[in-house]
């Protein structure tokens, strides 16, 4: 009974961040980590996914 509680719980929990993430992405949020392009090797790959055009 333990193990399936734990699992619902977890499967929430994963939903929730998915969800939010989705959302995140829809209103316009950053295609990647977030912490910038600086040392980032893709950079110019995620810059053209994402729309924009200079990596920074």
């Amino acid at each position: 009974m333990g193990t399936v509680l734990v699992l619902i719980i977890l499967a929430a929990l994963v939903g929730l961040a998915v969800f939010s993430l989705v959302r995140k992405r829809k209103s316009g949020g950053s295609c990647g980590c977030g912490c910038g392009c600086g040392g980032c090797a893709m950079a110019d790959a995620c810059h053209k996914k994402c729309g924009d055009t200079a990596a920074k």
